[in-house]
């Protein structure tokens, strides 16, 4: 399977695929042609074709993809074949919602544990999840072979949390603050007011 130079926009629309495949054989459609997909997702049949054969294609022409099969292929692409654990650095508002959200441990996303400075938080679980004090994650990490960092603490300890990570042998950062983070590791940075301020332009100017 060659994924070599693909580029960051195929990658962006790689979970799209995966989702839509998901309902797709939720509701029992065997197979799903390239002009099907680029309808039901607003791309071009052309489009849809060009990032499947960035890793060898994965249908034949003029019979269409089977929706099962490329759901799991996409999935083994996007790494879903192996779980990952978290842990979650802030255990305010956004670490909470992050920690209870189911969609993460049915895709073997695991948080195994939020650190805080907050001493009335400290000790407590969220979802059966331990609040431990922000001093110990980078032993934490160590300890436990952590591969995801989660960053939904105050801005301005962000960067600095993620340099501990980094230290400590995090294989990843997702960022949660509204403030872009610099890391030698894979990093997310979630702008949640950024998709705000694009949904306010596209209601101004409609």
């Amino acid at each position: 399977m060659k994924s070599q130079n693909v580029s960051e926009a195929v990658v962006r629309r790689l979970p799209r695929y995966y989702r839509h495949l998901e309902t797709l054989a939720n509701n029992n459609v065997e197979r799903v042609s390239s002009s099907e997909l680029a309808e039901q997702l607003s791309l071009t049949p052309s489009q849809v074709r060009q990032d499947f054969n960035c890793f060898g294609g994965f249908g034949q022409q003029g019979y269409g993809y089977p929706v099962k099969k490329l759901y799991e292929e996409i999935g083994l692409i996007l790494g879903l074949a192996q779980k990952f654990k978290m842990i979650i650095a802030g255990a305010g508002n956004i670490g909470r919602a992050l920690c209870n959200h189911e969609g993460f441990h049915n895709k073997g996303f695991e948080v195994q544990a939020l650190f805080d400075i907050n001493e009335n938080l400290i000790g407590q679980k969220i979802n059966g999840k331990p609040v431990l004090p922000i001093g110990e994650m980078g032993r934490y990490i160590k300890e436990n072979a952590i591969d995801i960092g989660v960053i939904a603490a105050r801005r301005t300890v962000a960067q600095s949390l993620a340099d501990e990570m980094v230290a400590a042998g995090i294989k990843a950062i997702w960022n949660f603050v509204p403030t872009d983070i610099n890391a030698p590791v894979p990093l997310e940075n979630v702008q949640l007011i950024d998709s705000m301020l694009v949904l306010s332009y596209r209601v101004t100017q409609h």
